[in-house]
């Protein structure tokens, strides 16, 4: 079948297209006939051998893809499942059968793929701030895939959003999902842009890390609620416990999830979107054999939303 594969960890042009054996099931798995796999900011960084954690590297040579979407083999149930990490990038992948999401009716496979992985991510930050009724909450890649639903969530909650995203189209997307004010952070003055708009804020979903996460970890007031979820910068902000505990902020990490608890939180997230309360952002759509391109305009920063591979047949 046709993949694509990565051989040694370096720049997005080590995916390589190629011919590989057929997945082999095990007793309790099925055969996903795949037509979509989602694309992670994070697999970028698994690709060039720098992930969040080393035990995310993958042995060598690996298909990467932690999220797929398409029929289950010989029966057509339309489903979407996570892959514990690789298999995606393929023209099938076999998977528990546990590991199943069925596609509520209504909701379309692109949109389900997308909400697979960024979907329970928003919304288990989105618990894990108590988002609540006029709330000041500020969302750092508002224009990403997960900034994109958490716009949505706050402003579901009642909340009033900033949104940082560094290009006037990415803001331009932030405001039409909501936002209420919106902030380009590679202005020098931006977190005084925010200050002066709003005060102090109570809620912070840092995806961007570095200096960028710690400035809006600055804009905290007391009581103020400081959730990580990425570094797009290349790092972590670097916050303390003891710089949290001295300006009054808890910082909410969250807990690892078990394989239910993910699988509960994706269910929800299709739930959600079958209801009309949320929507993924698709920006790109690549075939699978431009799986390196399509890492190379992630890192570049040109994409927002979403990214999928298309699998044809």
């Amino acid at each position: 079948m046709r993949a694509v594969v990565i051989r040694e960890f370096g720049p997005p042009r080590v995916l390589e297209p190629a011919e590989v054996a057929e997945p082999v099931p095990g007793q309790d798995d099925v055969v996903i006939e795949v037509e979509l796999a989602n694309v992670t900011f994070v697999e970028t960084q698994v690709r060039a051998g720098r992930p969040p954690h080393p035990s995310m590297l993958p042995a060598l040579p690996a298909i990467l893809g932690n999220g797929v979407g398409g029929t289950v083999a010989g029966t057509g149930r339309r489903v979407v499942a996570s892959l514990n990490g690789t298999g995606g990038y393929a023209e099938r992948a076999a998977v528990p059968a546990a590991r199943l999401i069925e596609i509520p009716d209504g909701v379309a496979m692109r949109d389900a793929v997308a909400l697979l992985a960024d979907g329970r991510t928003a919304l288990s930050l989105a618990a894990r701030a108590e988002l609540r009724a006029g709330d000041t909450v500020l969302v750092e890649a508002a224009a990403g895939g997960v900034g994109t639903l958490l716009v949505q969530l706050a402003r579901n909650a009642g909340a009033r959003v900033v949104a940082l995203a560094g290009q006037p189209r990415k803001l331009a997307l932030a405001r039409d999902l909501g936002a209420d004010l919106t902030v380009n952070y590679r202005q020098d003055d931006w977190a005084e842009q925010v200050r002066t708009a709003v005060g102090h804020v109570d809620v912070v979903f840092d995806g961007v890390g570095g200096e960028v996460g710690l400035a809006a970890f600055g804009l905290l007031g007391p009581k103020g609620r400081y959730c990580q979820f990425g570094m797009a910068s290349g790092s972590f902000a670097p916050v303390t416990a003891e710089l949290a505990e001295a300006r009054q902020v808890s910082v909410r990490r969250g807990a690892p999830a078990s394989a239910g608890e993910l699988l509960a939180l994706a269910r929800e997230a299709l739930a959600e979107a079958a209801a009309g309360r949320i929507r993924p952002v698709i920006g790109q759509e690549s075939h699978l054999a431009e799986a390196a391109a399509a890492h190379a305009a992630i890192e570049a920063r040109e994409t927002i939303g979403k990214t999928l591979l298309t699998v044809p047949h």
